[in-house]
């Protein structure tokens, strides 16, 4: 991690304390992320090895606030295995994970991690499909309760209003009543991302997003992250180079990750045209 982030994370810490000791501030909260220098996410250095296969070979990149980065490349990149190490699924041989200047997510635990504000979304959507749209938002509400819980609370007019938003959101405002089951796939993406937005997550990293998704059902797909940007950080790794396209607009950085490094980052346009990504990814 640079010296400068270090510092600004090491600030901001001395700062809170000092404030919560005066009692002139609010107490010092340890999973609360400080995003002062502008960075979401910062990956410096992470190897992983599996029986003698190096998945990520000394993989560094940053992520700033804000931002939305496609992250493309050919199956067995490294682009699964680095997102399991960014969620506490892996652990990595070496390098650092670092969410904001201050939150070293090396040293948490996959639920911890989910509550300091880092949500994920696997390819397969995984909702309560015998409840209905607006149960599966209920549920995922940022509280600590059970299911049966959550679902004899009484919910208040503020988080109503955000169920309601969010219904808005992912276009499922006309299915709210619906059966999760009876959804089509992207309609159950959809749901999938509303609940981990219920979460109120600062980054959210999505596997292969509209993989299975209509033409339409893609298009609405982009116009929702589009809408996100700005709001959250996004980390989107994707195979599907139209839909990448959609998203990154021409002027937007997309990393490319081969054999668990990066092999190049840039404009679309300028990694489309770099030769070294074209023999081992886009072909001719």
């Amino acid at each position: 991690m640079t010296p400068e982030l270090m510092a600004a994370g090491a600030k901001a810490l001395a700062e809170h304390k000092a404030r919560a000791a005066a009692g002139g501030g609010a107490r010092f909260v340890a999973d609360e992320a400080y995003f002062g220098q502008g960075v979401a996410l910062y990956v410096d250095g992470i190897t992983v090895s599996f029986d003698g296969f190096r998945a990520l070979n000394s993989l560094s990149l940053t992520i700033n606030v804000g931002e939305l980065r496609c992250i493309i490349g050919p199956n067995g990149a490294g682009k699964t295995t680095m997102m399991d190490c960014i969620t506490g699924k892996t652990r990595p041989d070496s390098g650092t994970v670092f969410f904001g200047s201050n939150i070293d997510l090396l040293r948490l635990t996959e639920p911890q991690i989910a509550q300091a504000g880092v949500g994920r979304k696997f390819q397969k959507p995984t909702v309560y499909e015998q409840l209905s749209v607006f149960e599966n938002l209920e549920l995922a509400l940022k509280a600590d309760r059970g299911v049966r819980a959550a679902l004899f609370h009484r919910l208040s007019g503020q988080q109503l209003d955000r169920i309601g938003e969010l219904l808005t959101l992912i276009h499922l405002k006309d299915q709210s009543q619906r059966t999760a089951g009876l959804l089509s796939h992207g309609q159950k993406q959809w749901l999938e991302i509303g609940m981990l937005l219920m979460q109120e997550p600062k980054l959210l990293l999505l596997d292969e997003p509209v993989a299975g998704m209509t033409d339409e059902e893609t298009e609405r797909t982009a116009e929702l992250f589009l809408s996100l940007e700005g709001k959250h950080s996004l980390v989107v790794v994707e195979h599907d180079m139209k839909f990448v396209g959609e998203l990154t607009q021409g002027r937007k950085t997309v990393t490319v990750l081969h054999e668990g490094s990066v092999l190049a980052e840039g404009l679309l346009n300028e990694v489309q045209a770099n030769e070294k990504v074209v023999e081992v990814y886009l072909g001719r």
